[in-house]
């Protein structure tokens, strides 16, 4: 059973940026400074932060949720997937994304921090929807990462959806890739022009309460991400966890209207791993039973079966932000010491996200992007 821990949470713990600051940097010079300086120091020490940008409400959110709920809840996890692809498009279906294996280094953790995810581990039970955003480069060795778009057609505000809460997510993590590289000490446009048509990538998870409902049970194991920054909304339902620098798990807290952002592996290879990508996993605990649970008796209160409920499935706004995939990954600015270059080889961002989805279970050469 895994009990639903309330102390140390996360927003309490992590600085919240408020990024109206930096948006109206002109008449607020200082908040905006210090709000820099916040985001770089919240980066290196725990991977992770929360962002409050008045761009984004939560009703895009709701909106973007409610659409997905019903997609998961009706799709085969055939029509739309394209395994050729890697599934770098469309639908993967449960059981299909496998995480790294991890456990050694799980093992090295204090055994009150270790996570739930099993050595081996197993595939994960969640579902993904992987989307592009944003613009596609003209040409790029690795079209395989900037495939054409998988559309249902049984859900006519399908692309609309998709590009209104991919752009406002993009957008968020545009600016916030500025105020990053501004803390580092690089200018300001570093991070944003390597971002500029990347693979970005609007990927929600859907996790089947009707099916996989039960305490303790993963629904995406113990992993880091392999892109640059990883940006979420809230999501209806708890469950997950997030490793700091310093080794402690801690369960993730999204007010309402408030978004998350993790860093991935690409950001680490960028600045030598003073900013090191986040492990996090998410897992059914007390609290996801207690809104289960709550969602159930709301259905039986109004006559419904509640056998295969449609509310019951577990959406994440997620979009993965890339770098280009034609741009080379290698330490910049202040943290291209000759130690950093050693252990960070040039690398191309395309040959790097591939080789990580090998790893993964979702690669060409492989018998999974995560994520």
């Amino acid at each position: 059973s895994v009990a639903a821990a309330t102390d140390n949470k996360l927003v309490d713990t992590i600085p919240m940026i408020d990024m109206s600051a930096y948006l109206d940097r002109e008449n607020r010079p200082e908040e905006a400074a210090a709000e820099i300086a916040k985001v770089a120091d919240s980066l290196h020490r725990f991977g992770a932060l929360v962002i409050k940008d008045p761009r984004v409400e939560e009703q895009s959110n709701t909106v973007f949720i409610d659409m997905l709920e019903k997609y998961f809840y009706n799709s085969d996890g055939k029509r739309d997937a394209r395994p050729e692809m890697h599934y770098q498009v469309g639908v993967t279906p449960e059981n299909t994304e496998r995480p790294r294996n991890h456990c050694h280094r799980s093992a090295l953790l204090d055994e009150k921090e270790r996570p739930y995810t099993g050595c081996p581990p197993d595939a994960d039970p969640k579902w993904r929807f992987f989307w592009r955003i944003g613009s596609k480069p003209k040409t790029s060795k690795y079209p395989q990462l900037n495939a054409d778009p998988v559309i249902p057609e049984e859900i006519p505000e399908w692309s609309d959806t998709m590009d209104m809460w991919g752009t406002k997510m993009l957008t968020a993590l545009h600016t916030l890739a500025g105020m990053a590289a501004e803390g580092l000490d690089l200018p300001s446009n570093t991070f944003q022009d390597m971002m500029q048509d990347a693979p970005h990538l609007l990927a929600p998870t859907g996790s089947d309460f009707n099916k996989y409902g039960a305490n303790g049970t993963v629904l995406a194991g113990y992993h880091y991400d392999l892109n640059f920054l990883t940006i979420h909304g809230k999501s209806r339902f708890p469950g997950l966890y997030v490793w700091l620098r310093d080794g402690r798990r801690m369960p993730v807290k999204v007010p309402p209207g408030h978004l998350i952002v993790q860093a991935g592996k690409q950001i680490e290879y960028l600045t030598g791993g003073y900013i090191m990508c986040g492990f996090h996993e998410v897992v059914v605990n007390e609290a996801t039973m207690a809104v289960i649970d709550k969602k159930k008796a709301a259905a039986a209160a109004e006559g419904r079966d509640t056998s295969n409920l449609q509310e019951l499935w577990r959406v994440s706004s997620t979009l993965f932000g890339h770098i280009a995939s034609d741009q080379v990954l290698k330490p910049m600015g202040r943290f291209a010491t000759p130690e950093a270059l050693a252990e960070f080889p040039p690398v191309e961002t395309g040959q790097q996200v591939q080789n990580e989805l090998n790893a993964i279970n979702l690669g060409a050469d492989s018998e999974k992007n995560e994520l």
